[in-house]
């Protein structure tokens, strides 16, 4: 199946009529929701990236991270959701938009990043001890790739519709 086949089976999918037939609200409703969404994804992981970068050293990792990782990922199922709401209804418009195709791999760049942190050692020792200069050095690397990847995203995001 080629990317535009499942661009057109997501357009032509009961979600893609949803949006495109319930009127002006649904996508109004749909919209706001997934920059509700993407704000508490994007400025929950902003805090987290810049402590990772060394700011507010006087706030303990450990404190910030439980309840900032909650909220991204609360954030990030709703700007997912929301999100293919939003393609859905007029996938296949998108499908030569460049923007789309620098979106795309910048959020799989932000998950995978996501999903390194989180197994890394360096991750896992925060919550129980000081972490060494070189763990530290390793979590500064990981909140930059964060920062950029996800910066990338919403950028791109934004541009689609002006594209």
């Amino acid at each position: 199946m080629s990317f535009y086949d499942a661009m057109a089976w997501l357009e032509a999918s009961p979600l893609g009529h949803a949006m495109r037939d319930t009127g002006l609200w649904t996508y109004s409703v749909v919209n706001l929701t997934h920059i509700l969404g993407v704000a508490m994804l994007f400025g929950s992981i902003l805090i987290l990236d810049l402590r990772l970068l060394g700011l507010w050293k006087q706030v303990p990792l450990s404190a910030l991270s439980a309840p900032v990782v909650s909220i991204a990922g609360i954030g990030l199922v709703v700007a997912l959701i929301s999100g293919s709401g939003l393609l859905a209804t007029k996938a296949t418009e998108y499908v030569g938009n460049p923007f789309l195709y620098i979106k795309f791999p910048a959020i799989g760049l932000g998950l995978l990043n996501i999903w390194l942190l989180h197994r890394s050692s360096a991750w896992r020792a925060h919550r129980v001890r000081a972490l060494e200069p070189r763990e530290e050095s390793q979590l500064r690397r990981m909140g930059g790739v964060s920062l950029a990847s996800w910066l990338t995203a919403i950028s791109a995001g934004r541009m689609i519709g002006y594209w």
